[in-house]
C-alpha cells in the first residue's frame, strides 16, 4: 500500500508543479522535494520527468473517456445525453482549470511530438463519441441536421475561453477560478448558456 501512495503522491506533487512552472521549469528534483520520494523512486514508477508527464496526462484523458463512454451507452433521449457531457465537461474543464492551462500550452508549443500526438489523439476520441450521440439525435429525429463537428468545436470553443479568461464575462468582476464561490458561479453560468445555445441549435425547426 505505501508503494502504491507513494507513487500516487509523485502524481499529484507533479501535476502541481507542471501547472504552475510547465514542462520545462519543473525538475524531477522538485516533483521528488514535493512529493516527499526520492529520485530513485520516480524513476523506477515512471523512467524520467516525461514518463511522469505522459502518465498524468493518460489518466486525466482516460478517466474523461470513460464517462464520455458510459453517458453515451445510457438508455436515454440524445439530447439528454448531450446535456450530461456538457455538464460533465465543463465542471471537469473548470475545475482542473490550470490543468487545461498547460495541456494547451502543449499543444500550442509542439515541443514534444509524443505528448501532442498522445493528448490530440485522446481528444479526437472524445470528439467521436460526442459526434455519435449528435448523430444519434439527429437520425433519432430530436435533432436537426446541422455540421456536427462545427457544433462540438462552439461548445469546446466556449468552455475554453471562459477557463483562461473567466474575467471576459464580467468585465468588472475579479473571478478566480482557484476560489470554489466564483468557480460555482461560473460553472452554473457556462452550464446554462450552453443548455440554451445548444438545445436551440440542435432543435428541429417548425
Amino acid at each position: 500500500m505505501e508503494k502504491t501512495d507513494k507513487k500516487t503522491d509523485i502524481l499529484v506533487a507533479a501535476e502541481k508543479l507542471f501547472c504552475e512552472y510547465g514542462f520545462e521549469g519543473t525538475s524531477t528534483r522538485q516533483i521528488a522535494a514535493e512529493s516527499g520520494a526520492n529520485m530513485a523512486m520516480i524513476n523506477y514508477y515512471f523512467g524520467s520527468k516525461m514518463g511522469v508527464f505522459k502518465e498524468i496526462l493518460e489518466e486525466r484523458v482516460m478517466s474523461f473517456k470513460s464517462q464520455l463512454n458510459q453517458i453515451k451507452e445510457e438508455n436515454i433521449p440524445a439530447k439528454e445525453k448531450l446535456i450530461k457531457v456538457i455538464e460533465k465537461y465543463a465542471t471537469r474543464i473548470l475545475s482542473n482549470a490550470n490543468f487545461h492551462k498547460m495541456m494547451y500550452r502543449e499543444l500550442s508549443l509542439s515541443l514534444r511530438p509524443e505528448v501532442f500526438d498522445q493528448i490530440k489523439g485522446a481528444m479526437g476520441q472524445n470528439l467521436i463519441v460526442i459526434e455519435n450521440i449528435i448523430k444519434e439525435g439527429i437520425e433519432s429525429g430530436d435533432f436537426r441536421e446541422v455540421d456536427i463537428r462545427m457544433t462540438i468545436v462552439s461548445v469546446m470553443g466556449t468552455i475554453s475561453m471562459v477557463t483562461t479568461s473567466p474575467n471576459k464575462i464580467a468585465p468588472d468582476s475579479t473571478y478566480d477560478l482557484n476560489k470554489e464561490k466564483d468557480r460555482k458561479i461560473i460553472t452554473e453560468r457556462l452550464v446554462a448558456h450552453l443548455k440554451d445555445m445548444i438545445l436551440t441549435h440542435l432543435t428541429p425547426k417548425k
